[in-house]
């Protein structure tokens, strides 16, 4: 089941939808960087090609590869 969390982005708001297991991990890579859920949703966003939900699972993927 998806959970969606809300973020503003560049000033509009937007609605992201992951499994909770992304979520855990997301939070966890936050917490590494000791940064905000919003600036890393923001890098993420920046450098993205693909659909944002897609992005972040990619870069969470990248980055527990190493």
């Amino acid at each position: 089941m998806l959970k969606k969390r809300s973020f503003s982005i560049q000033g509009h708001r937007t609605s992201i939808a992951l499994e909770p297991e992304y979520w855990a991990a997301f939070d966890a890579a936050v917490a590494a960087r000791a940064t905000t859920p919003t600036a890393l949703i923001t890098a993420i966003d920046e450098a993205r090609t693909t659909p944002l939900a897609s992005a972040i699972r990619v870069w969470l993927l990248n980055e527990a590869r190493g």
